[in-house]
């Protein structure tokens, strides 16, 4: 009985510091909100912070965009539950930093003022170019926003302790998570209206700063726990994971080889080459990553700002390592998988343990689990910002301005629309969210990466090095590369036709890969470089003035 009242004095005590904290993160940076929009006087305030930010500043802001809820929670829980396969979501997503560095962060930044349509539409006919740049942004970002704010509910039920047959303030599991959804998202409007990318941005560096720090403790906790003895770590881990040895080898979740069916062994091999590429390229084409090369104020700043992004990020994953391992082997993963199938929870259930073990028992255990709860909730709340931002941003500059207007709408016009634009968007992703909470957030995100890197990628490197390219193939580039990715993922076994899939009593799938990145991306490229052809439309005076523009900045803002 005793042991039943602690725990249930442990639980309360967790739930208290975690809404605590919360509520204390919210309030500093609403606070920064409302000082930034005393900053914030004209478009390039509201769009790009008044280019006022340094190379330091912004790539902790990107990093602060970039580390989200998928990679603090998601692939702490893959490496517990994987081993060596859930790694390769780390390096995946660094490694795509390098794309992005060598080849869109100065050359977008120089040639481009708000958006990424700016670059596209700078040498072609402004109306097609911009409404498809638009809709592409306006779709990666809501499939984004789709899995930030799900996740949210999600993890805000848990942490919380409210379970099926329980409740919350007179809410029940579902209650909690709608209500959830329903805050992050009302959160997100007010920092985008009120503080546009000013306070966006100071929001994201505060974000990245309480990740770097809760993710940097409880790897020290987990390295002085096996004292600095990485090998007796992976041991353990491996031992705990009921996997054994092939806890630390390759083939345990991706690249799976069946015996005796080389078909299926051959398409889990393809699956783990199509999800790298995806991974890989998406990144530079994600919209809410690129309008953050426009905060700074020159391409020197550009090139420090993922260069420090870099280093975060590279850090951080790193410290995933230890944040995987260390919860295969401290909480095992039978806990894990009890409290979530998809081990979402391992890097919070390894707080709640090392808390136990290091900061006094129950109270330091809940003191832990409420730190990394509340940065988790930052976490997302920082990026369904810079998501919201950039899709008002798209929809007001690119649409409303430049196609609606034809580009004689004032910079007031302009921002008024952008703050309703992120009204409407955050509307439309709050209901979607509470409708999408049985949906596979792994899949969304993989559907936004793979739409990125589908449609967005191919239209930007084509408009930055092609000559010859022209509108005919940006629209033919965007829309094909965004049609193939939706269609291929929709007949995928993501969708139906497996224990897992989002419809898993329904079966019309007939693409045998989860990620459609191997055949949309090429198909993107290949729609960018037939749609090019087929059209006599050539300006090489203006191709010349963007490439000079691009390499040098010279007349860029």
């Amino acid at each position: 009985m005793s042991t039943v009242l602690a725990a249930e004095a442990g639980d309360t005590t967790a739930r208290n510091l975690t809404i605590t904290l919360f509520l204390v993160f919210v309030a500093i940076t609403l606070a920064i909100t409302v000082w930034a929009s005393r900053q914030t006087k004209t478009a390039t305030d509201f769009y790009a912070g008044g280019r006022s930010f340094s190379g330091f500043q912004n790539g902790m802001a990107i990093g602060g965009d970039y580390m989200s809820a998928a990679s603090f929670l998601g692939i702490a829980g893959l490496i517990a539950l994987y081993g060596y396969d859930g790694f390769l979501y780390s390096i995946g997503f660094l490694v795509a930093w390098l794309v992005a560095l060598l080849l869109v962060a100065e050359l977008l930044r120089n040639s481009g003022r708000y958006t990424m349509a700016d670059v596209l539409a700078f040498r072609m006919r402004q109306r097609p170019v911009r409404t498809a740049a638009a809709v592409s942004t306006i779709t990666v970002s809501i499939f984004y926003l789709l899995a930030q704010m799900v996740g949210a509910g999600a993890l805000v039920a848990l942490l919380l302790g409210i379970k099926p047959g329980t409740t919350f303030l007179g809410m029940d599991a579902d209650t909690a998570k709608v209500a959830t959804i329903i805050l992050v998202g009302a959160l997100m409007i007010i920092y985008v209206t009120v503080g546009g990318m000013k306070g966006t941005t100071y929001v994201q560096i505060v974000k990245a700063f309480l990740l770097m720090t809760g993710a940097i403790v409880m790897t020290l906790l987990v390295l002085a726990h096996y004292k600095f003895n990485l090998s007796s770590l992976l041991g353990d881990a491996a031992k705990q994971s009921g996997k054994g040895a092939a806890f630390l080898e390759p083939g345990l979740r991706y690249g799976v080889e069946t015996p005796g069916d080389a078909l299926k062994t051959f398409y889990s091999k393809m699956d783990l080459l199509s999800l790298g590429i995806a991974l890989v390229l998406g990144t530079a084409g994600l919209p809410h990553i690129l309008i953050r090369f426009y905060t700074v104020p020159t391409a020197k700043a550009a090139r420090k700002s993922v260069l420090w992004a870099i280093g975060i990020i590279g850090t951080f994953y790193l410290l995933t390592l230890a944040l995987g391992f260390g919860a295969a082997a401290l909480v095992g993963g039978k806990a894990i998988t009890a409290q979530d199938k998809a081990g979402n929870t391992a890097a919070p259930q390894l707080a709640e343990k090392l808390g136990l073990d290091f900061l006094g028992g129950d109270l330091g255990g809940a003191t832990l689990l409420a730190i990394i709860a509340a940065v988790a909730f930052a976490t997302i709340l920082a990026v369904v910002a810079g998501l919201t931002l950039a899709s008002s941003s798209s929809l007001a500059h690119d649409f409303y301005a430049n196609v609606v207007k034809n580009g004689q709408a004032s910079e007031r016009q302009e921002v008024n629309v952008a703050r309703i634009s992120a009204l409407v968007i955050g509307a439309i992703s709050i209901v979607l969210s509470i409708f999408a909470q049985s949906l596979n957030v792994a899949f969304l995100v993989a559907l936004a990466f793979a739409v990125a890197a589908s449609g967005n990628l191919p239209a930007i490197l084509y408009s930055l090095f092609w000559r010859r390219f022209n509108t005919s193939g940006a629209v033919w580039a965007i829309y094909g590369g965004l049609l193939a990715a939706v269609v291929l993922v929709f007949f995928s076994p993501v969708v139906s036709g497996a224990p897992t899939a989002m419809f898993p009593k329904h079966d019309w799938h007939w693409f045998p890969l989860s990620n459609p990145g191997i055949i949309s991306i090429p198909f993107g490229f290949l729609c960018g470089w037939i749609g090019t052809l087929v059209s006599k439309e050539h300006d090489e005076d203006k191709y010349a003035e963007l490439e000079v523009r691009s390499l040098t900045g010279a007349g860029a803002h």
